[in-house]
């Protein structure tokens, strides 16, 4: 489409502009990440009333949780490993930090953050193996 002022405007489609391209499919599988993140939150929230009525209750939603939920777990896993790793590629953009006046190294900040999050999930496989009811 040509402009009054003689520039020339290309048209994007109201819904696929995010597939023009790869950088754009790759933001818009980060957003649609939050939406399986979030159904499967509310997924264990339920499981959590589930165990509030009882032992019996809690193992009727597990059992259907893993009959017919296998594959939505599944799926969200992979959602928030891509999230994970896609964010942490993102974070010094997002939030550039700086130390006595001087920017602190992307590669740097990449890596507290991969440090940060292998740290704090070897703390909850440790509190859920020892941690537990004995």
């Amino acid at each position: 489409m040509k402009l009054a002022n003689g520039h020339y405007n290309r048209p994007l489609g109201r819904y696929t502009w995010w597939a023009q391209q790869r950088r754009y499919i790759r933001y818009m599988l980060r957003e649609v990440s939050s939406l399986f993140i979030g159904i499967f939150s509310i997924v264990l929230v339920c499981g959590l009333y589930r165990l509030s009525q009882g032992e019996a209750e809690f193992n009727s939603w597990r059992e259907t949780l893993w009959n017919n939920g296998f594959v939505l777990s599944i799926i969200v896993l992979l959602f928030a490993l891509y999230h994970s790793v896609s964010w942490f590629s993102v974070t010094p953009k997002a939030m550039p930090l700086t130390f006595s006046g001087k920017r602190i190294a992307p590669e740097i900040i990449i890596a507290a953050h991969w440090l940060l999050w292998l740290l704090s999930s070897v703390f909850v496989w440790l509190v859920f193996i020892y941690g537990g009811v004995q």
